[in-house]
Order: C-alpha cells, then sequence, then structure tokens
C-alpha cells in the first residue's frame, strides 16, 4: 500500500467533505457535497516530505470540516484527505519554503507564447519538472499565433516536434479564433485540468474563449517593460458543465526547485530516464562521465540539445544551492 501523500500533524476528527475551490494563502474557500460554499480556515500544522508549505491546502484538496460559524458560513479544516497527486514548486519569495499549485489534477496545461511576452528559454522544461514526477499528463499551447511572424511559425515548428516527440502534445492555438478555444474545450471535457503560464501570456483571454460566462479579468502588456502583469491572484477552481473542472493559477515570473535533488532532475527529464539504462555507470549523471547515452543521444540526434542545455542549467542552479540551504528546516 502507498504512503499518503501529504502528512499532517491535524488530529484525525471525522467531519462533513468538502473540496477546496480557492486558496487566499490564510484563508480557503471549500464547497460541500451539496454545493454549499463555506469560508474556512485550518488549524495546526502542516508539511509535505518534511518541507515548510507557504499554504498548506490546495485548491483541489478534498478535505474534512466543521461549521464554524453558520451565520456567517465560516468553517474550520479538520483533515486532508490523501491526495492523488499534486504539483509543487519553490516559493518565489520564501526560497527554502514550496508553494502547492493544486491537487487530484487529471492534467496539466502550460500556455506560453513566441512574442509578447517573448518565449523565456527553459520556461517548458521547468513546468515538466513540476508534473513529471507525478506522472500528471501535461499539455503545451502556444497562444497568440495571430502575431506570429515566418521565424516564430519555424520556432515552434521545432518545439513542437521536440515535445511531441518525447509524448508532451502541442497545440498552436489564438484565442481568437472559435474553432482553436472548441479544440482545446474538448481536451478538458470531464477531466480536472490546471492551467498556468508566465505574466502576459493571455491564460485568461484564452479561458475566456472558451468560456466566457467566467469572464475573467485580463489585462494588457506593461507598456514600460514588455512583460506581462498579473491578473489572477489567487488559485481557483471552476466547475463547469459536462464533470469539468479548471484550476486558474497566478502567472509566475520564474520556477526554481528547492524540493529536488540532481538525481531527481535526471529521473524526471523522461527520455533521459529511457535511456539512462545504456550508461556505463548507474548513477550517471549526463554531463562528463564515460560511455553517457544520453551524451551520445544528442551526437545522434535522439536526444535534444535544447532539452539537454536546459537539463544542465537546472542541474547548476540545484546545485548552487547547496544541501543544508534545500534541507534549511530539517
Amino acid at each position: 500500500m502507498k504512503k499518503p501523500l501529504y502528512a499532517t500533524d491535524l488530529a484525525m476528527t471525522a467531519g462533513d467533505e468538502a473540496i477546496v475551490v480557492r486558496s487566499t494563502g490564510s484563508w480557503y474557500q471549500i464547497k460541500d457535497q451539496n454545493g454549499v460554499t463555506y469560508d474556512a480556515r485550518i488549524r495546526g500544522k502542516f508539511r509535505l516530505h518534511g518541507k515548510t508549505l507557504t499554504n498548506p491546502v490546495a485548491v483541489g484538496d478534498l478535505v474534512l470540516f466543521e461549521i464554524e460559524n453558520e451565520n456567517e458560513n465560516t468553517a474550520l479544516i479538520k483533515k486532508i484527505l490523501p491526495r492523488q497527486n499534486y504539483v509543487v514548486r519553490q516559493s518565489p519569495r520564501k526560497k527554502h519554503q514550496l508553494h502547492l499549485l493544486a491537487s487530484n489534477i487529471d492534467q496539466a496545461i502550460l500556455v506560453i507564447t513566441i512574442r509578447e511576452p517573448n518565449l523565456k528559454q527553459g520556461v517548458i522544461d521547468r513546468f515538466l519538472l513540476m508534473t513529471e514526477p507525478h506522472d500528471i499528463p501535461a499539455i503545451i499551447i502556444f497562444n497568440k499565433k495571430d502575431i506570429y511572424n515566418e521565424g516564430d511559425l519555424n520556432l515552434y515548428e521545432y518545439l513542437a516536434d521536440i515535445y511531441n516527440g518525447i509524448g508532451y502534445p502541442t497545440y498552436l492555438i489564438s484565442s481568437l479564433d472559435s474553432e482553436d478555444a472548441l479544440r482545446v474545450e474538448n481536451i478538458l471535457l470531464g477531466k480536472t485540468t490546471l492551467i498556468s503560464g508566465q505574466s502576459g501570456v493571455g491564460k485568461s483571454t484564452f479561458i475566456n474563449a472558451m468560456y466566457p460566462d467566467l469572464d475573467l479579468r485580463t489585462t494588457e502588456l506593461s507598456e514600460s517593460s514588455g512583460k506581462g502583469q498579473h491578473t489572477t491572484t489567487f488559485a481557483t477552481m471552476y466547475s463547469l458543465e459536462h464533470n469539468t473542472r479548471i484550476i486558474d493559477t497566478p502567472g509566475f515570473k520564474s520556477l526554481s526547485f528547492n524540493n529536488l535533488e540532481p538525481m531527481d532532475v535526471a529521473h524526471n527529464f523522461r527520455e533521459f530516464f529511457e535511456l539512462s539504462d545504456n550508461c556505463r555507470f548507474n548513477n550517471c549523471m549526463h554531463r562528463d562521465e564515460p560511455g553517457c547515452a544520453i551524451v551520445q543521444g544528442m551526437e545522434t540526434e535522439v536526444i535534444s540539445e535544447l532539452r539537454y542545455a536546459n537539463y544542465l542549467q537546472i542541474l547548476d542552479e540545484i546545485e548552487d544551492q547547496n544541501y543544508w540551504e534545500r534541507h534549511a528546516d530539517l
């Protein structure tokens, strides 16, 4: 029997069951099985694999609760039920802590664009490093095709060839195109989907194109910096028809990993892991070790040079945080 993905020192108190549909960091919005919504808070300490969390409860969590004040519709979360999976990242503000994006999801979508703002090198592989450890299917959506020039389209074809080839579907769309919106909407049907992306990539516009009744707030790029501005402040789950749920998350500027060791990175670049059985050494880190199948795979174009460069950069960043920095709260 697998260990629960989540550990808590809260008392195992029984109560009514609900799902977390919104997280603000200190308060959570939960919806019970009758569709009644409560503003809820927690008592006790929550940790994930020994790490401190900035937001101990994630959108998508199933929880047991008890009503605190019926008149004010407030509740106390007493217990978090075992998670099927979760998506976690290093907190952008507190580098020794983890930030939970969502839990119990069927798939994750990364919305990116090649221009306005320009595609940031490595963002795709960093996102996949959050989903791959829990075998969460990931889909890459390239938005704003209506403003791409020939060079942008060539870059899309190059990237699509890489990621389709290792099992991550890619789509080229415009949020202004109703046929594109319908095509992606069909991918979401009947599933719980995390939707994430850098600030300014048009994520809210993309969601509005499929579900206009949600009317999510959107904004333009900053004129001074040309960068995206945050429009989603808190992670929120929206329940739609046909048992479809989407979890909209705040736009991010960067993704870092204090929860991973170098070997975790090697194991979660999926095509590296599959080929690593052919490496001479079992603990090969795919750098300059003799007989490395990954380096040889680059020479024969079985391994993408772009993916390999991103892999090395992530390894360097993790190793720059020495062991005690990565485990500051142990």
